[in-house]
């Protein structure tokens, strides 16, 4: 499903950045997993024993990816942003994006430190985190679906979008197709 930029605009906090031009991709950095330990240890030292994943490209080795860490965060009422915005904000990371209507969806975002960082919070029984995660574990084990992702983000990138989301959203074709396999499993 695509965004329209009304989606995307109702959807952050503040004006959403626009891209204009093209993804940059790089390859994976074996640095990668440490950057989401430190940032993960920091997390649960602000709210807790809370469920805290390393999602997205950069958990994945040998897939390209934007060079920003995308980390799930797992809660019970990702509405409740009072109990855990404010407790992260000493960390760097800020409220960019709220879509209650899809499971609560929030992130924040960390642009300062050694490397970026989008903070994903969901619901801890939510559908979109068990999809999340099989895809993750899917490009994992698989080297046939993780090489046709990678062919896929590589031919995306190199187009013009007006919005990070347009790409991501141009990519949905082939993620379903992943996950349907994953999922088959």
């Amino acid at each position: 499903m695509s965004m329209s930029e009304e989606e995307i605009r109702k959807a952050h906090v503040g004006a959403p950045t626009r891209l204009d031009g093209q993804v940059t991709l790089v390859d994976h950095d074996p640095a990668w997993p440490r950057h989401y330990a430190v940032t993960a240890a920091a997390v649960r030292d602000a709210l807790g024993e809370v469920a805290v994943e390393h999602v997205g490209s950069t958990s994945v080795p040998g897939l390209p990816a934007k060079p920003i860490l995308d980390v799930l965060l797992c809660l019970d009422d990702p509405a409740d942003e009072s109990a855990y915005v404010p407790a992260l904000a000493p960390l760097g990371f800020a409220l960019h994006i709220r879509e209650p209507e899809w499971y609560e969806h929030r992130v924040l975002k960390r642009e300062a430190g050694p490397m970026p960082v989008n903070l994903h919070v969901l619901p801890t029984d939510c559908e979109e985190v068990r999809r999340m995660l099989a895809f993750r574990d899917r490009l994992r084990s698989d080297e046939r679906d993780r090489e046709l992702y990678a062919a896929t983000k590589r031919e995306l990138a190199g187009r013009t979008w007006a919005y990070v989301q347009n790409y991501a959203d141009a990519k949905s074709e082939v993620v379903e197709a992943v996950l349907a396999r994953a999922l088959a499993t």
